[in-house]
């Protein structure tokens, strides 16, 4: 949940739910002081990974009703948040485990989420399904980073 706090926090302060990548690490980083801004970044890297936010070009895109969260009275979150590997990085290193080379993991899991159209954490469960590489419980952080519970 606190990952869905950080990432509804900046919005929230500009009242928009498009911003300029910088200005996303410049709220968290200098306006909050809850990350550096390379960890800012990190975080942008696990929101997306999530589904939480989507990159265009160098703007960010909230995936989610940030009015629909409540930012608690003096939340700071945890640098847990930022170290957290999304559904797809798990999936990624259960294939590269399992044998495959990183760079064709990445291409037939980037090809599949064009393919099927799916955001690429279900691209990367499908991907390892279709390669021998069961991952039940990536499965269900990807399913649940769609309906909202994080």
């Amino acid at each position: 949940m606190s990952l869905r706090i950080a990432v509804a926090a900046p919005f929230r302060q500009r009242g928009a739910d498009r911003m300029a990548e910088n200005e996303f690490v410049v709220a968290l980083s200098l306006d909050r002081d809850w990350f550096s801004p390379d960890q800012a970044k990190r975080l942008i890297d696990v929101a997306t990974g999530r589904g939480l936010l989507e990159r265009d070009e160098n703007h960010l895109e909230v995936g989610f009703d940030v009015d629909a969260v409540e930012i608690p009275e003096g939340f700071v979150p945890d640098e847990e948040v930022i170290q957290e590997r999304s559904p797809f990085e798990q999936a990624l290193a259960a294939l590269v485990d399992d044998g495959m080379e990183k760079q064709e993991a990445v291409a037939g899991i980037n090809s599949l989420q064009s393919e099927l159209g799916v955001t690429i954490e279900t691209a990367a469960v499908v991907f390892a399904r279709r390669n021998g590489v069961d991952v039940p419980q990536i499965a269900a952080q990807a399913r649940d980073a769609l309906g909202g519970d994080d």
